[in-house]
């Protein structure tokens, strides 16, 4: 549930007197404050906490506009509302910002930078993303059904699309009625309006739910389609049933920390948490895969994990797979701001496509190391390599050990069945 404190001081904040705030590790937006309480900024955040204390990091001036600085500067207190997902976040903060119109938002932009949802007047209305320069200057009132926005990242709200796209399927560009299914249809990203595969009423319930979903009523849109789900059961209609239950799942349980991207900026001094893994074996078995953390330099083992890996064999790459699949499937647990993982070309490439499979954008890093394994090197981002060094070498020395001593503790185990 969406929850908003705050506390007021009488001039600038420092980062030593955030803890007073207790900003939560979770999604959600925050509001900057000034000295009469004025509103003078709105963002989203995966961790709201995390978001926070980078706008008082050493480099400030460096890495953010002088606008930026200046609002922090301003700053006498912080709110802030949780949210269920970043994708509630990211529709909460354009509703507000269109709401409230804060000075520092819109001051970064003009309205003409920014990014709109349109869901056009058609009989099969269209979902686009349209920038507010060709909104303003080639848009009619006349062609737009809904409007939502303003969205300042054009790119998190192209991402939350792809996951909207996928639990409610819509039209973007194809021909309606035409007899040939476009091939957002093939792959079932378009409901079929254009091989004619549903009806103008059917396809008014999609956008029903995409309306209300931006509109920020998750929680009703949910409650609805469950009451459509029960209905359907009784009625025997169990296709109809499945699918409002796979929406109803897709839409409580949303993996999609990829949509604030810039949330992985790396700073000075934050919080920073790091997740490395590993696996061990003894020729193929009693494979077992681990994930260590290390956050604020520190190791912390009370969220270690352990796997027992299931896929048979003597491959590593594929053990790997199997580890971050499994983990990044939790998406409830906290995000990683990098991941590292043992090895180079292989371990990396596979990696990378599990992190797109589950829409996880953070910097991955490859610990290489020699015959004795021993580090030799870090492949991946250079910057954060050097920035994080010393933090990714522990997490993947921790790795490292937590692997074969779980390994060990299974083969003892095994001795004495």
């Amino acid at each position: 549930m969406a929850r908003s404190v705050g506390l007021v001081y009488t001039r600038a904040m420092t980062r030593d007197e955030l803890a007073a705030f207790r900003l939560p590790d979770s999604p959600g937006i925050y509001r900057f404050l000034g000295p009469k309480r004025e509103l003078l900024y709105i963002g989203k955040a995966t961790s709201i906490q995390d978001r926070v204390r980078s706008y008082f990091a050493h480099d400030l001036a460096v890495s953010r506009s002088p606008a930026i600085k200046a609002m922090v500067e301003k700053a006498v207190a912080v709110t802030y509302e949780q949210t269920e997902s970043v994708l509630e976040a990211l529709i909460l903060e354009a509703n507000l910002i269109k709401k409230f119109s804060p000075p520092y938002n819109v001051d970064l932009k003009d309205n003409k930078s920014f990014n709109y949802l349109v869901l056009t007047k058609e009989k099969y209305p269209r979902i686009v993303v349209v920038r507010g320069r060709e909104l303003f200057q080639k848009w009619k009132d006349a062609d737009i059904k809904y409007l939502f926005g303003p969205y300042p990242q054009g790119g998190a709200l192209k991402e939350a699309l792809k996951l909207v796209r996928k639990i409610f399927p819509y039209r973007d560009s194809c021909a309606p009625e035409s007899g040939k299914p476009c091939f957002n249809a093939q792959i079932g990203l378009c409901p079929g309006v254009c091989a004619g595969t549903i009806t103008a009423k059917g396809y008014s319930a999609t956008i029903k739910n995409v309306v209300e979903l931006f509109s920020g009523k998750m929680r009703s849109l949910r409650r609805r389609l469950e009451r459509e789900m029960l209905v359907a059961a009784r009625g025997e209609n169990f296709e109809r049933a499945a699918e409002l239950r796979r929406q109803v799942h897709a839409l409580t349980h949303i993996r999609d920390v990829s949509l604030i991207k810039d949330e992985y900026r790396f700073h000075s001094g934050g919080s920073l948490r790091i997740e490395a893994y590993d696996v061990a074996h003894t020729s193929g078995t009693e494979t077992v895969g681990v994930m260590t953390v290390v956050e604020g330099g520190l190791a912390q083992k009370a969220e270690y994990r352990q796997f027992k890996i299931r896929s048979a064999g003597n491959d590593d790459v594929a053990s790997l797979k199997e580890l971050l699949s499994r983990r990044l499937a939790h998406a409830e647990w906290t995000a990683p701001r990098i991941i590292v993982v043992d090895g180079s070309t292989a371990q990396m490439r596979t990696a990378r496509a599990v992190m797109r499979t589950y829409g996880i954008q953070v910097p991955l890093i490859g610990v290489v190391k020699d015959e004795r394994h021993k580090p030799v090197r870090l492949s991946g981002d250079e910057t954060i390599s050097r920035a994080h060094e010393k933090e990714i070498l522990l997490a993947n020395s921790e790795a490292h050990r937590f692997a074969i001593g779980f390994h060990r503790t299974r083969l003892r185990k095994r001795l004495r069945e």
